[in-house]
């Protein structure tokens, strides 16, 4: 079932995007796959992304990596919504992954299996 509305968010690196990606195709899910480090989404699209989630971006940032510390940021930081957007796509390392999209419903999937949720 490759439904074009679907695509993942994806880092072939993380181990959860493949335990995501597998838990995908062994239900015959065949989304488009983005790989974002390499094909950083747009500030609409993370917008986008964020607005069908209902964050904010900084709780799309992964905080534990070491871009993050040498930015010298804070997820309290008092940023504009634009601002951290921007951030994400100059540093993508920051974002956090997998992101699935089924249509205009979007889950992180911390564990993978939250991929699952929007089937």
């Amino acid at each position: 079932m490759n439904n074009p509305k679907e695509k993942i968010y994806y880092n072939p690196r993380c181990s959860k995007c493949r335990q995501a990606m597998k838990l995908l195709k062994d239900r015959g899910v065949e989304p488009e796959v983005i790989e974002y480090m390499k094909d950083t989404p747009t500030v609409d699209v993370l917008d986008s992304i964020c607005s069908n989630l209902g964050i904010e971006p900084q709780l799309l940032i992964r905080t534990k990596e070491n871009r993050f510390r040498e930015l010298g940021l804070s997820v309290n930081d008092p940023l504009k919504r634009s601002e951290w957007l921007q951030i994400l796509v100059d540093n993508p390392i920051l974002i956090e992954r997998p992101i699935f999209v089924s249509g205009n419903k979007v889950v992180i999937g911390r564990p993978p299996e939250r991929v699952i949720e929007l089937l």
